[in-house]
């Protein structure tokens, strides 16, 4: 029997679309990373974390994001959360450990790691997490946007929801080294060639005002990095007295050309395996 041929149309597109996405078992990790192509949530058996009593010289940034992850975790408002600054001062790390710490509390806490070149795909991610008994941390590590960068409009999806608004179970938390999300000479040349130069950077700059929180990550002073250095010494059982400590993170600073918790953490790996100690 000959069929109309809309309907055989109509038949092949429905073999070629893909079959709705599934949710995820979310009660088999505390982690996951979104993953495009075909979509997917991974699971993360064990996610590469500091204990937050070890992260030195962000106290108010601490305090504020636990505060802010703890009210989220109940079910209370929160903010989404923009922790930018300075490299290596520990932004991703302190992402990381609030969600281990608030977790031990509070157990329907998720985080979900999303690539910033995955951001137009973040609405059919939202779709899944939408509507589930847990809470989830969107999590983009090291965010920015550059000339001819569209994924910012991408993130709106997640900062303001559209018409659906953002699932009341999904906060964003994004890290990055630029306050505005985009480099200076990208503002400054959009308002030097624009018609009208407010209105073509509102959008864009205008962002990073989406987040309700900006925490900000500065460099770090000599004590804060030797403090770092002897937490380190102190949770993982190095021994190493004050005078060795202090001349041999001074050089490895130097060699580095830097002074950063990256850089301590860096010469704390060096020194605990020249003593034997696994981490």
């Amino acid at each position: 029997m000959n069929r109309d041929p809309m309907d055989r149309i109509a038949a092949a597109l429905e073999r070629m679309s893909p079959a709705p996405l599934k949710a995820p078992d979310f009660e088999v990790a505390g982690a996951f990373v979104w993953q495009t192509g075909p979509d997917h949530l991974a699971p993360v058996e064990t996610v590469s974390k500091v204990d937050l009593s070890l992260l030195v010289g962000v106290d108010r940034a601490r305090d504020t994001l636990l505060a802010n992850t703890t009210q989220f975790a109940a079910g209370l408002p929160a903010n989404n959360a923009l922790l930018w600054g300075a490299r290596g001062m520990g932004k991703s790390s302190l992402v990381k450990a609030v969600h281990a710490h608030v977790r031990e509390s509070h157990d329907r806490l998720r985080i979900v790691e999303l690539q910033r070149e995955d951001l137009p795909s973040v609405g059919r991610l939202l779709n899944l997490l939408r509507g589930a008994r847990q809470r989830f941390i969107l999590y983009c590590d090291d965010l920015s946007f550059g000339h001819d960068d569209a994924h910012y409009k991408s993130l709106k999806a997640v900062l303001d929801g559209g018409i659906e608004g953002r699932p009341e179970n999904v906060v964003l938390y994004a890290t990055s080294n630029r306050r505005h999300l985009m480099p200076r000479d990208m503002i400054e040349n959009e308002r030097g060639s624009a018609i009208n130069p407010a209105e073509a950077v509102e959008e864009k700059v205008s962002l990073s005002d989406r987040f309700g929180l900006w925490l900000g990550f500065h460099p770090c002073d000599q004590k804060q990095y030797l403090d770092m250095i002897r937490g380190y010494c102190d949770a993982y059982g190095v021994e190493i007295d004050a005078k060795t400590l202090h001349s041999e993170a001074i050089e490895w600073q130097a060699t580095r050309g830097a002074r950063s918790g990256r850089v301590a953490w860096q010469y704390f790996v060096d020194l605990a395996g020249r003593r034997g100690v696994t981490l």
